[in-house]
């Protein structure tokens, strides 16, 4: 069968190389243009591809232009044009005798309308093209179709075919071109040895990208870009950074959005575009997990008092209180001793303060070294930990009390007395013990100093932790300085068994609230179980050692403790304009943290623990009460609660995204506080009704 499209095709064919062969003639005597070009349905915009005749022959390249013309308001699009736009694009595929066509990007500008901001150009602009060819000494024949969209209040978009022939080996220079090409070039972004970035976190809790960027010579008026053209990043959006300058380092944070897909950049490399005053460059910079340091403007001198100041605090927070029974007994014992006995007996418990702080650090940096979730007070989500501190209160408790004592024999008790420092070892366990106590608990400028910490390095997280200790030791080291304060307690008498015993029932509440966070590990059957062997046995022990009268008067004790709780949450009840129910917590999801603020609602977050007895004190105190309680329950607000009781990836994210790594903490969002309103360690009711309107917009 013929076909009689052939011999056209052969003749076409002919006709094109002859015209091939003869344009490369009239190329050298003028110059290469394709001049300029303008759809007639839209006379704003005029484009034109010229050739600069710069030839690299070794890589095979020729230079070139491609020029845009734009009249009044209208604009054009980058290569990530931003929320809205597109970029233009070039198919050259047609092409004769052309590998490739680089498509160089000047540095962009920011445009806003009715609040959507895009990136592009107004007026001019000179896209510098690197035309990589396959043979040098052969023809070329560029046959493009240019796609270049448009806008002002509308968008447009054209397509411009373009079409030009060349003999690479035989350009002369143009002039026009090399200036026009030269104006281009200056602004496309150029590899720099001065510019770093110095660290890349992404908050998946509040879906934000940031950067820190180092400049040797500092910074005058910055700008970073987001390069989001890849396939990897075409449907997400980064919104205008909030740029922030502390002397030659840049803090740039982008919010990020996505319609298609969920927002999860961590692990993803970003290029970056980074402009200032005679500055264009291009980076990239790997989203890590670890927040970067927050508080740079804070030294290291001023961190290490706000660490003083939380570890002092620490020795009046509830969860040290059951041990105030044994630095009392350690203080009235000292009675009738030398001052250097004194002073040594009050330093080795200073001793064990530090210790037990630097092993608590020593902890932290391995977790740190291994890439493992970091906390104040994390090993409360640890079942073994949590029965280990069972077993030493219930010892303690029961020693208090008087059930038990360990006997040595004579020859040891004849060695110790000779040393005459026969309590240093008691001594420094309840520094370490004391210490252990303390770490459920969070304080004011504890978490400061905590945080601080852990987002610096191995040297500063010791440092810190060492501040931490000697402010918690700072009671000890007071008498260990002054031993004759100790002269103003009273005499030892019968009165201190009374004042012992009493201790030791709070050291024993202490045991059997240890016991109940068991439950969120082994179920409350279990739990239930085991607190009554144990309540039992102490009992048993109680009666052969104090007799029946004790076991009844602890039963009294008990039952006393129980309803005069039960009475208290009865009469707050009836006292509260509504009852202190529990609240009505949604877990949290940090996802739909930001549509609810779209809708206008407020959104309260409590990040807790069931160890955590801050917590318990915040919740008592002020979320379960009025006027909070109220607050919480209304028809526009939306309570949420991240429970970090036991391991949770999601909740420590959301936390460290803060640079909090403890709890409780607590943050408002609404219309008027989209990125959240931080409040206190130590709630109050006027903090969080403030909080709570602030992020309303209303005014206060």
């Amino acid at each position: 069968m013929k076909h009689p499209a052939k011999p056209l095709a052969t003749v076409l064919s002919f006709l094109s190389i002859l015209l091939l062969s003869f344009l490369p003639f009239m190329a050298s005597a003028s110059e290469v243009s394709t001049g300029w070009l303008t759809d007639p349905k839209h006379p704003p915009l005029s484009v034109r591809l010229m050739l600069t005749g710069e030839t690299d022959p070794q890589a095979k390249t020729v230079e070139g232009l491609l020029e845009v013309q734009l009249d009044g308001d209208w604009k054009t699009y980058w290569r990530s044009p931003g929320e809205g736009g597109v970029a233009p694009s070039l198919d050259w595929s047609k092409s004769e005798n052309l590998n490739q066509v680089e498509w160089h990007w000047p540095i962009p500008g920011r445009y806003a309308f009715m609040g959507v901001e895009t990136l592009g150009y107004k007026d001019r602009v000179v896209f510098p093209l690197t035309i990589h060819v396959n043979n040098m000494q052969e023809p070329v024949w560029f046959l493009g179709t240019l796609t270049m969209p448009s806008c002002t209040n509308i968008c447009v978009l054209n397509d411009y075919e373009l079409s030009l022939t060349f003999q690479p080996d035989q350009l002369d220079l143009s002039e026009q071109a090399l200036h026009l090409y030269n104006q281009g070039i200056s602004q496309v972004p150029r590899p720099s040895n001065t510019v770093e970035v110095m660290g890349a976190f992404w908050d998946q809790a509040k879906e934000i990208a940031i950067f820190q960027i180092s400049r040797p010579q500092g910074w005058k008026n910055p700008d970073v870009f987001v390069d989001s053209s890849s396939d990897e990043l075409k449907n997400f959006i980064f919104d205008t950074p909030n740029i922030r300058v502390n002397g030659d380092t840049i803090t740039a944070s982008f919010k990020v959005t996505n319609w298609l897909e969920p927002i999860d950049l961590h692990n993803r490399a970003l290029p970056l575009v980074i402009t200032d005053q005679n500055l264009a460059t291009e980076l990239q910079a790997t989203l890590g997990n670890e927040p970067l340091k927050g508080l740079q403007d804070k030294g290291l001198l001023t961190i290490m008092v706000i660490a003083l100041l939380g570890g002092l605090i620490l020795n009046i927070m509830p969860c040290v209180l059951p041990v105030l029974g044994m630095k009392l007994s350690s203080v009235i014992s000292t009675q009738g001793l030398e001052k250097q006995q004194i002073r040594g007996q009050f330093l080795a418990s200073a001793a064990g303060i530090l210790v037990s702080f630097w092993l608590l650090a020593l902890f932290l940096a391995a977790l740190k070294l291994s890439g493992q979730a970091l906390g104040w007070g994390i090993q409360f989500q640890n079942p073994y930990f949590i029965g280990a501190m069972v077993l030493v209160t219930a010892v303690f408790a029961a020693n208090m009390m008087g059930l038990f004592e360990i006997q040595l024999s004579s020859n040891t008790s004849t060695w110790l007395a000779s040393k005459g420092d026969n309590s240093y070892a008691g001594h420094f366990i309840q520094g370490m013990f004391a210490t252990l106590l303390a770490t459920p608990c969070s304080a004011p400028f504890l978490g400061t100093a905590v945080a601080f910490a852990l987002g610096a390095d191995y040297i500063v997280l010791f440092l810190v932790f060492t501040a931490l200790a000697i402010g918690m030791a700072i009671p000890w080291l007071l008498i260990a300085s002054f031993p004759q304060l100790a002269s103003l307690l009273p005499k030892p008498g019968r009165w201190m068994n009374t004042v012992k015993t009493l201790f030791g029932f709070m050291m024993l509440a202490t045991s059997l609230w240890l016991l109940s966070l068991i439950t969120s590990f082994v179920g409350a059957a279990a739990t239930l179980i085991i607190g009554v062997i144990f309540v039992i046995g102490l009992l048993w022990r109680l009666g052969k050692t104090k007799g029946s009268r004790s076991v009844v008067m602890t039963l009294a004790f008990l039952s006393f403790v129980s309803a005069a709780g039960l009475l208290l949450s009865f009469t707050n009840g009836r006292l509260s304009p509504k009852p202190a129910a529990e609240i009505s917590w949604q877990p949290l999801k940090t996802e739909s943290i930001q549509g609810a603020v779209q809708q206008g609602k407020t959104v309260f977050v409590d990040i807790t623990a069931g160890w955590c007895i801050t917590c318990k004190a915040n919740k008592v105190g002020v979320l379960q009460r009025e006027p909070v309680y109220s607050q919480l329950h209304a028809d526009n607000l939306i309570a949420m609660q991240g429970d970090w009781t036991q391991p949770s990836e999601y909740v420590t994210n959301f936390l460290q995204s803060y640079g909090r790594y403890g709890v409780p903490f607590n943050v408002v969002y609404g219309p008027g506080a989209p990125d959240g309103i931080e409040l206190p360690v130590i709630l109050t009711s006027d903090a969080v009704i403030k909080a709570i309107e602030q992020a309303r917009g209303h005014s206060q």
